[in-house]
């Protein structure tokens, strides 16, 4: 039994700086190199235990440490950190979430956090650009907790003061957080680590910590057997010179060249051998080598490889992958175990199509928190049949194709042209749960008004004493809406059930209106009535709801007022008649 490095992801908004943190690690400058900064692919990088001794001496003298080093998996967003799944647990060790000090918590931060809180993962806090704090002495590779020393107490003011915001929204969010060199329980207090990527402060402080932690509090789970290996993809992509690659997380056991290896696809589970194992060197990562990827007979976990295979057909992002060496029947099993989504779908909603299982499972369940029903969950882009299924929906509601970091084909936009269905694209979950909830709230309330304007709605209302301005032909009084719409055109009732005139028009001064809310004084033109003899002051009257009408207002269509409206109504004419509006 050995100890493997732990799987470290790295996550936080756009242009927080994940890349840069890793190039400071690293000793390089990847993040130079992507388009606009921004981090395209997912890499992985192999962090030796002797690089964390050499920059961490300044803050702890001949260390032991256990862990042979550390493996960070740089993402765009999330997406690595959901793609690695087994069993619908999350394959990374510990996290970094990282956080602009001066922008705070964002909507890819929260979304990260509501992850890392959903599958219990251990994380840091890097709270980066402390450079651009005002004031603020950089000293390259300089420990955070020496250099804060050396400022002048207003910039360590400053920097408490955007650290605070920070510590005050994580609360928000259900964590307790603190400067990690003031925490003396770690299993109680998210750690933040000041640091700057750019010009390299703090990022002893930052290793130092992780493997703090790693060694702390993940005894037993870094253990490793020298058994089959099994690991995620975390990309299938055309590499030049190689073809199409899989880039792949091995979190147990040896993988060799020539291992008969089986994948979960979206067909089913599929085998094949390994062709060649290429792997770069430590402190290089695996999507942007300085020198090419050189070949490994074997490696074992953890460990971040390029696997050139004799078949990549159906295999995608969060592929769980499985060595064997005899029977593939029990890792059969094991794969269709990973490969399945642990929530389950509802009998009728919308359909979700998503860029990995783990998106899938994590986006259905942020969704069933919220309420919202999911009947069919796929991985893969939005295609034409996806189009014409839900095109099929009798339910206006259920015409809603949710995409989640996949594109929409081009036959799939075609067919939208010429459809009722609704795409709803995002690459942040809770934000598109939140566009959807918006949409359909939007809808129900167009569905709504359409449906108050063919059929009347519960409404109550007060003649005024002393508002009488005409008797009769038409009667004008002033009238308070007590509850519920008053819409011109619809028949009155008394308390009795019995007709005594239609709204012919409702005015507030010398403004004609066709509707008064309720709370509002208006004067109201009713014929047919008589004040005095039909109607008189003081009188309260009911909209006459007529018993078809009735039948079809649901009991969630009425607020609370509109609710209590309606049963006064049908105990008036249930007195008449017990089975009216049944």
């Amino acid at each position: 039994m050995t100890i493997r490095q732990p799987i470290v992801t790295v996550m936080g908004h756009v242009d927080h700086g994940k890349t840069t943190i890793l190039d400071a690690i690293r000793g390089s400058y990847v993040a130079a190199g992507e388009s606009g900064g921004i981090t395209q692919g997912i890499g992985a990088t192999e962090v030796p235990i002797d690089r964390v001794v050499r920059l961490c001496e300044k803050i702890v003298k001949n260390p032991n440490f256990t862990v042979p080093g550390l493996l960070f998996i740089d993402t765009p967003g999330h997406h690595a950190f959901v793609s690695m799944r087994a069993r619908g647990s999350a394959l990374s060790d510990l996290a970094v979430v990282v956080i602009d000090v001066r922008e705070g918590i964002m909507p890819q931060t929260t979304e990260s956090l509501r992850l890392l809180k959903r599958y219990k993962t251990p994380f840091v806090i890097a709270a980066n650009k402390i450079d651009l704090i005002e004031g603020w002495r950089s000293k390259s590779y300089e420990p955070f907790v020496t250099l804060v020393k050396e400022q002048r107490e207003e910039v360590a003011t400053r920097l408490d003061e955007a650290l605070y915001s920070i510590i005050g929204d994580l609360s928000t969010l259900g964590f307790s957080a603190e400067r990690y060199d003031r925490i003396t329980d770690f299993t109680k207090n998210v750690a933040i680590v000041p640091l700057s990527a750019k010009s390299r402060d703090g990022i002893p402080d930052l290793l130092l910590v992780l493997v703090g932690l790693a060694q702390r509090y993940l005894e037993g789970r870094l253990d490793t057997e020298d058994g089959p290996a099994a690991g995620t993809v975390l990309e299938v992509k055309e590499e030049k010179g190689f073809g199409t690659t899989a880039d792949t997380i091995i979190y147990s056991g040896t993988l060799k060249t020539g291992d008969r290896v089986a994948f979960g696809t979206k067909g089913g589970i599929m085998a094949t051998r390994v062709r060649g194992i290429f792997k770069t060197r430590p402190l290089h990562e695996t999507k942007d080598p300085k020198e090419r990827f050189a070949p490994f007979n074997s490696v074992s976990a953890a460990a971040g490889v390029k696997l050139l295979l004799q078949d990549t057909e159906g295999i995608a992002a969060g592929s769980p992958l499985h060595a064997y060496r005899k029977d593939s029947s029990e890792v059969e099993e094991t794969i269709l175990k990973e490969s399945s989504v642990t929530v389950e779908f509802d009998e009728t909603g919308i359909l979700v199509k998503t860029d990995a299982l783990g998106s899938l499972e994590a986006l259905l369940m942020e969704a069933r928190e919220k309420g919202v029903r999911i009947e069919e969950g796929q991985v893969g882009p939005v295609t034409r049949r996806d189009v014409v299924d839900r095109s099929s929906k009798n339910e206006e509601l259920e015409k809603v194709i949710m995409a989640f970091n996949v594109p929409i084909l081009p036959e799939a936009n075609e067919a939208l042209l010429s459809s009722d269905v609704k795409v709803i694209s995002g690459d942040v979950i809770y934000t598109l749960i939140d566009n959807y909830q918006k949409w359909q709230e939007q809808k129900v309330q167009e569905k709504m008004q359409k449906k108050r304007k063919e059929i009347v709605f519960p409404c109550k209302l007060l003649l005024m004493p002393n508002h009488t301005f005409r008797i009769s032909k038409p009667a004008i009084v002033g009238t308070r809406i007590l509850a519920g719409t008053l819409v011109q055109g619809i028949s009155l009732i008394n308390h009795e059930g019995r007709e005594v005139g239609r709204v012919r028009s409702i005015r507030v001064g010398e403004q004609t209106r066709t509707e008064a809310k309720a709370g509002e004084e208006v004067a109201v033109a009713i014929e047919g009535p008589t004040v005095g003899r039909q109607i008189s002051e003081g009188d309260v009257l009911y909209a006459d709801i007529p018993e078809s009408h009735a039948r079809s207002i649901q009991r969630e269509e009425l607020n609370f007022d509109e609710g209590q409206i309606f049963e006064e109504l049908l105990a008036i004419r249930r007195k008449q008649d017990p089975f009216w509006g049944r």
